[in-house]
């Protein structure tokens, strides 16, 4: 009770808290807006078929929005893939490579551009996401039940424009929760649409353990314990640093001596943090969008049902792969080796027992 009467006395961190949760009740309030054109009442059965398999996990992403056939129903991940395209082009394109090098008015270009790339790809997979409503739920279509009341030229071009709106504006929700709240905007619009489920979750499986074949209370627990300790260990990943030794030579400039003091240099464990789950998960939708397009192809239909059920073997060896390929590239962005040892060599640093 003392720290939270702490953080109320301190304004800046009381404000930056305030904002968080008003930024986002807004995303969460946005998540339940239906599309025009759309009957809710009808998606019930659209609602069932996007809790299983890889729809399930869109929907998990999007805070159920995508179920709903919300104006946020695309959620954020259209902009974490265009984030995925520009960091990839930092590596193979010269004119990117040299933005990064730019300070903050290259970041800024880099920004715009993604925001850019963002709305391309949001624009393919709105279209993408309305075709499959169509096929699934033709009832609820209103372009489909009642064509004269409302065209489907109209409703296209009308849900387009607002599920790319929407993709857009949830990306500035995003970036006011970093810059006027506590930080990690994308993350937390992430976080906040996966546990907004998991009470009922939890609820769920409660219920469903205190059947016959449940295992009863007992099995219930455990797995509330199992799931606390991987919380625990993901914490203690996160948080861990590996303190490199660096000694500084010393300098006499004047009457004065400096260095000569021996400092650490912290290296996070897990430096990538959550970005290459997020990356590679991004990836991992691009078969299903694509299935959206061609419904009634059996052949493609065959081969993005291996990497649209995430139990099979296909879908997390190469979820895995990906995983790891992201971890690599990902470190090898935030921790820039060479600049560091730059950085050393021209403050007269050096790690004790390494050749310079």
């Amino acid at each position: 009770m003392q720290t939270i009467k702490n953080i109320y006395q301190i304004e800046d961190l009381r404000n930056r808290i305030l904002n968080t949760l008003g930024l986002l009740l807004i995303y969460r309030l946005g998540t339940y807006i239906v599309l025009p054109g759309i009957d809710p009442n009808q998606l019930g059965e659209y609602e069932e078929q996007a809790s299983e398999g890889i729809m399930g996990l869109i929907n998990m992403f999007a805070g159920g929005a995508f179920s709903r056939a919300s104006i946020f129903a695309l959620g954020i991940m259209p902009y974490i893939s265009a984030s995925i395209v520009v960091q990839l082009l930092g590596i193979a394109v010269p004119y990117f490579q040299k933005l990064q090098k730019e300070g903050e008015s290259g970041r800024q270009k880099i920004n715009q551009i993604t925001r850019v790339l963002t709305i391309v790809i949001t624009g393919v997979q709105s279209i993408g996401y309305l075709v499959n409503l169509q096929v699934q739920v033709p009832a609820a279509i209103a372009s489909v039940s009642n064509p004269e009341a409302f065209s489907h030229t109209m409703f296209m071009v009308t849900n387009v424009v607002i599920l790319t709106t929407g993709t857009i504006f949830v990306m500035w929700l995003g970036e006011r929760i970093t810059d006027k709240g506590i930080g990690n905007g994308i993350s937390l619009l992430i976080m906040i649409g996966i546990i907004a489920r998991l009470p009922m979750a939890i609820v769920a499986e409660f219920d469903a353990r205190l059947t016959e074949a449940g295992g009863g209370l007992v099995i219930f627990l455990v797995e509330i314990v199992a799931l606390l300790g991987v919380i625990l260990a993901v914490v203690l990943l996160v948080k861990g640093v590996r303190r490199i030794p660096i000694q500084y030579a010393k300098r006499v400039v004047g009457n004065k001596q400096y260095g000569g003091v021996r400092q650490y240099l912290p290296l996070k464990v897990n430096s990538a943090g959550v970005m290459p789950i997020i990356f590679a998960q991004a990836l991992m939708f691009i078969p299903s969008t694509i299935t959206q397009f061609f419904p009634d192809s059996p052949a493609w239909s065959g081969f993005a049902a291996q990497f649209t059920d995430f139990t099979s073997f296909t879908y997390n060896f190469t979820f895995a792969i990906l995983i790891i390929l992201f971890t690599y590239f990902y470190t090898a962005v935030t921790v820039n080796s060479k600049q560091i040892a730059d950085d050393l060599k021209r403050n007269g640093g050096f790690i004790p027992g390494v050749k310079p």
